[in-house]
């Protein structure tokens, strides 16, 4: 067995005992609670209450491990274990990929987004300890005004400062011509469902699903109309 099966094995292995605990972790505490104040809800009343919320979630959870795999490869255990995927994780990742100059879904770039998300996550935990003990004092300058305009931008400004290395035609093998005209109909389709569609924000995962096949049917026209173009090796 080679290095690098021994180390997909075992990051696979890790990823699945890792998920499962957390998902021990997040039941087993209201099941607890339900036990000792002997407080159990109704089937009708979870299902009430869950039902409509899992039409919301359940596609974006479906939709984010489609779209972003590639991309984190198998840091995804630990993304989504740890949340903070859009406005964090991939983020962290993408920029981290950039930096080393490895190409994605590639076994290089699978390391690196391993080592940038799970520091990125010891990260997010010293922070929120941080958050914990300083809440109180900072609560002044937290409920300033020009914080609560500012912390409504922090997703764009992340996706923002992303754009330009998508719009990259890259180097070498990876360099792909005229690679932002697969945005063009994913883009259209969310400009028109917000002006157009009431409470389209509610529908993200739907959303998000559709946008990955407009992005593959678009990708495929545009490189047979020869307006995408693969670049020669450097």
């Amino acid at each position: 067995m080679d290095a690098s099966k021994r180390y997909n094995d075992s990051v696979h292995l890790i990823g699945r005992l890792g998920a499962l605990g957390a998902v021990c972790f997040m039941m087993g505490i209201p099941v607890i609670m339900c036990i000792v104040y002997d407080c159990w809800p109704t089937f009708s009343s979870v299902i009430t209450a869950g039902s409509g919320l899992l039409a919301i979630m359940a596609p974006s959870a479906v939709a984010e491990v489609f779209a972003y795999a590639p991309i984190l490869g198998s840091s995804q255990y630990i993304t989504f274990i740890t949340g903070n995927v859009l406005n964090m994780k991939l983020p962290v990742a993408i920029s981290a990929q950039n930096l080393a100059g490895v190409v994605a879904n590639t076994e290089e770039a699978d390391c690196v987004s391993a080592m940038a998300v799970s520091l990125s996550s010891l990260e997010t935990i010293i922070i929120v300890a941080l958050g914990c003990l300083l809440l109180q004092p900072l609560q002044p300058v937290l409920t300033l005004a020009p914080v609560q305009t500012a912390t409504k931008y922090m997703v764009p400004a992340l996706m923002g400062a992303l754009l330009p290395g998508t719009l990259n035609p890259g180097k070498g093998h990876n360099k792909i011509n005229n690679k932002w005209t697969m945005m063009v109909a994913p883009a259209a389709m969310c400009f028109l469902g917000f002006a157009f569609v009431p409470g389209m924000a509610d529908y993200q995962g739907y959303c998000i699903l559709i946008g990955i096949v407009l992005s593959i049917l678009s990708g495929v026209g545009l490189y047979k109309a020869g307006i995408i173009t693969l670049g020669e090796k450097e």
